[in-house]
């Protein structure tokens, strides 16, 4: 699935002036030759990368095909990166893409029984074509050197590993199923500016709704999005970096495809599209696992086995080892349990996993040596020759042993308790309560802090009143199992952050599950602001869901929520930045979002009062008699109100925002909120 990173470059520029890096070229491992055709409903319908990320050749228009290169996700859903003669007609299904024998890349006939040239620009005949796996098509002459690609004419989007020249432009798309060239245009401008314009407009300022602000009168510059993520504009000649325009947060994902595309509102979005190639079945043979090394994907044998050809390896793994029999017909031959799942060679769809381990019974000899010895019986070992009396001893001694260890224990633990030095565990463990014990340390529930939509929390007092606590009592939870229910509050209890209210222990029992934190108090405005802890961390996953993971039941506290949780629309990131800005412009204006006792009506909704006093250049009012820098409070509020636009797209990252609150980008003016009434 595909996360946005940049929203609208007008939040999210940042300047930087070191060195860029060298576009680089992928290899073909999996060459096409002259004579090679596509049909749009016979199978093969494309040609695939080595990896299998990229596909060039047909996919559906309506009821008709259009040609292009697609990027393909493991659920098969497909995102179009490419289009061939993206403003002709469709072509139906009787049509045929050709890399035919005197080296031409046709296509035909369409729906007016015309056949045309994708690969019109190339000047020499074609010996070769490849789709490599940086998503680029590219055609090769006898030498081997490439005729024509794909990334020198892109469309609406730009990969990992290519560059827009100077001169060169970003078309976007009719809509998300019509790749025709529409309403908006991207030009890398030969004066070094990168800019937006509307289509049939010409370049000049006063047509442009955004800039790089770049220019310069000597040098050229291009816009070039790398194998990291990072979308630049870099110097023609040297390849200095000369801006970043977007970036990844941190992503360890080596895997990752980056994408740059102009869509239809208009705005150039950076996509990155997390792939795991293993989850292509068959991408390794039988009895061999799908594993990452140095970046790259291999396939090495299940312990016990050897791949049947090294030099073709595949065609899988074989077993090195003999089936396992009796060995003589002993009746004291060892026995092996399978636990879970039993299964036996040979075996396929296998993938590593470091969250796992798999056990394998493997024989110890190999087949080879079992075979010359099998005709000689040996003795069994004598460790396999154990008396009825032995084994008695070994049992009785374990049992021993066992119910010392749990007497030791637990007198320790009374000895803990009655000593009162029992200390709330606040480390890698957490502890297990039970519900009278929680019951009595709250006073039978009586004493509430306060309660919100997880529950209602409760102050209480552990071990004589020498451990104060916050006891939460959930509701409307999800109807986990015990077992679940332990498994999540492992996970939350992992999470360390001087920021977030400690989770100390649970109570799991029948349907009550219950949540002890550590103690916060009251105290002055500075404890809160620079010691703040953000408790319910981790619990969403726990309330019931309603319909699917973005559509669902309104969680957060009304005047703080974002619009969209009103009006039943799909929940993203962007919900907690309209939260966050909420917040931001309470502590700015130090005053709550929504207030009574004003001295005017339209200064009761904070967000209405904040935006007026904004366009009328009056945000001294804000802020009472305080003392303040004017410049920096006009920022503070242009980034409160961008926070709360009620469209999301418009809203920023916290990224964006975090850069333009340090004074690292520039912020613009606002539109007015929709939800403030002027």
């Amino acid at each position: 699935m595909a996360s946005i990173f940049t929203v609208f470059f007008l939040l999210s520029i940042m300047s930087l002036t070191f060195g860029g890096s060298q576009p680089q070229q992928k290899q073909c491992n999996q060459k096409i030759s002259p004579g090679s055709s596509l049909n749009p409903t016979t199978s093969p319908t494309f040609w695939l990368s080595f990896s299998g990320q990229f596909a060039f050749g047909f996919y559906p228009q309506g009821n008709d095909f259009m040609v292009g290169i697609c990027l393909v996700g493991t659920d098969n859903n497909i995102t179009v990166v490419w289009t061939a003669n993206r403003d002709d007609s469709p072509v139906t299904s009787n049509s045929t893409l050709d890399l035919t024998m005197d080296g031409k890349l046709r296509l035909g006939p369409d729906e007016q029984g015309v056949e045309k040239l994708i690969s019109s620009e190339a000047t020499e005949s074609a010996s070769s074509a490849c789709m490599l796996d940086n998503g680029n098509f590219v055609l090769y002459n006898n030498n081997g050197s490439i005729i024509w690609e794909s990334f020198s004419h892109p469309t609406d989007t730009i990969l990992g590993g290519q560059i827009l020249s100077s001169g060169a432009q970003l078309f976007s798309s009719s809509s998300e199923t019509n790749h025709s060239t529409e309403r908006y245009r991207l030009k890398m401008q030969d004066d070094g500016n990168l800019v937006l314009y509307p289509v049939n407009t010409v370049d000049e300022e006063s047509e442009a709704y955004w800039s790089s602000v770049t220019s310069s009168k000597s040098l050229k510059f291009r816009l070039y999005l790398n194998y990291s993520g990072v979308l630049e504009i870099i110097n023609s000649t040297s390849m200095e970096r000369v801006k970043v325009l977007g970036s990844p947060l941190a992503d360890n994902n080596t895997n990752t495809i980056y994408r740059a595309t102009l869509v239809v509102d208009g705005i150039f979005r950076l996509y990155s599209h997390d792939e795991d190639r293993c989850e292509v079945k068959g991408f390794c043979g039988f009895n061999s696992f799908c594993t990452l090394n140095d970046y790259k994907l291999y396939c090495p044998c299940l312990p016990g086995t050897q791949f049947v050809d090294p030099n073709l390896e595949s065609l899988g793994c074989e077993r090195n080892y003999s089936e396992v029999g009796c060995g003589g017909g002993h009746k004291d031959h060892i026995a092996f349990y399978m636990y879970s799942k039993r299964q036996k060679l040979p075996l396929r769809y296998v993938r590593g996993d470091t969250n796992s381990v798999a056990f394998f019974k493997v024989g110890i000899r190999s087949t080879e040596s079992w075979n010359k010895t099998s005709s000689t019986p040996k003795k069994p070992p004598l460790h396999h020759v154990t008396t009825k009396k032995a084994k008695m001893l070994i049992i009785v001694l374990i049992l021993a042993f066992t119910t010392f260890s749990c007497l030791v224990r637990a007198l320790r633990y009374k000895r803990l308790k009655e000593s009162e030095t029992l200390v709330l565990t606040k480390g890698l463990t957490l502890n297990l309560f039970s519900y009278d014990e929680l019951k009595r340390a709250t006073n039978g529930f009586k004493h509430e802090l306060g309660k919100g939509s997880f529950g209602t929390v409760y102050k209480g007092a552990l071990y004589k009143n020498k451990n104060l606590v916050a006891v939460k009592r959930l509701e409307k939870l999800v109807e986990d199992g015990e077992r679940e229910f332990r498994a999540k509050m492992r996970a939350i209890g992992r999470t360390r952050h001087k920021n977030l209210v400690q989770l100390l222990g649970y109570c799991v029992e029948g349907s009550k599950r219950l949540f002890v934190y550590e103690y916060v108090s009251n105290g002055s405005l500075a404890d809160l602001i620079f010691k703040a802890k953000i408790s319910n961390f981790g619990l969403a996953k726990l309330l019931i869901p309603d319909q699917t993971r973005t559509f669902t039941l309104i969680r957060g506290t009304r005047g703080y929520i974002a619009p969209e949780w009103q009006k039943s629309l799909p929940i993203s990131v962007k919900a907690d930045v309209y939260s966050y800005g909420i917040v931001f412009l309470e502590i700015v204006c130090c005053r709550k979002n929504m207030e009574v006792n004003v001295s005017g009506p339209e200064e009761t909704a904070l967000s209405t009062w904040v935006y007026k006093c904004f366009v009328a250049k009056e945000l001294d009012k804000i802020m009472s008699s305080e003392e303040i820098d004017k410049r920096t409070l006009e920022n503070m509020v242009k980034v409160g109100l961008w926070c709360i636009q009620d469209d999301p797209i418009l809203r920023p990252s916290m990224k964006s925002v975090v850069l333009m609150l340090e004074g690292i980008t520039d912020i613009s003016v606002p539109p007015c909120p929709t939800n403030v009434s002027m």
